[in-house]
């Protein structure tokens, strides 16, 4: 019972700082189509004019990520932060961006585990350690949900959507890891916190 409220707070305090990193992405980045505002949360609607990601530099992130994801049929997450947390977690929060003209479903982003319970979700992403040759997979609570973006499905073309994913943290002294999805090319992230 312990473990349970105490997963439920983490699960709180994980949602308590995506929540304060999107209002600083707002605030920071205003309406340059980070789509992380809490309009763009709120109506289901990218903050992006339709064909800006695709002006882009390809090996540019876009305003204010770290990194930047591409897959196949137009979608990308940029990276915003991946931060370390006293409580020995890592958070990487990011935009799923749909620049296809599909909508949009995350399944093949799930988790192989048979008794994972969220679909459409982030859950089998993953931070890699190359130096420390480690491999560290989106936490679970005690009621089989990850603590991590859920419900992504029908993200329609031109839709952005805030996604975050929380890992075990590597050691202090690695401050630099690969994020990974299904689907999608790794990218290299630093480690802030």
């Amino acid at each position: 019972m312990t473990m349970r409220h105490t997963t439920k707070a983490r699960r709180g305090a994980a949602a308590a700082v995506l929540a304060a990193v999107m209002a600083l992405t707002a605030a920071g980045c205003g309406d340059d189509g980070g789509g992380g505002g809490a309009g763009a949360r709120a109506s289901g609607k990218a903050s992006a004019p339709p064909g800006e990601a695709k002006n882009r530099p390809q090996d540019q992130p876009p305003s204010g990520a770290i990194g930047e994801m591409k897959g196949p049929d137009g979608i990308a997450v940029a990276i915003t932060s991946v931060v370390r947390d006293e409580g020995g977690f890592v958070t990487v929060n990011g935009t799923l961006t749909n620049g296809g003209s599909r909508p949009f479903n995350a399944i093949h982003w799930l988790s192989k585990e048979t008794e994972m319970k969220s679909r459409s979700s982030v859950s089998g992403a993953s931070l890699v350690d190359a130096s420390g040759k480690k491999r560290y997979l989106v936490l679970r609570d005690t009621d089989g949900e990850c603590l991590c973006s859920t419900g992504l499905t029908n993200v329609k073309p031109n839709e952005s959507r805030p996604v975050f994913a929380q890992f075990p943290a590597p050691p202090v002294d690695v401050n630099e890891v690969d994020f990974q999805l299904p689907t999608m090319p790794s990218v290299h992230v630093k480690i802030s916190g």
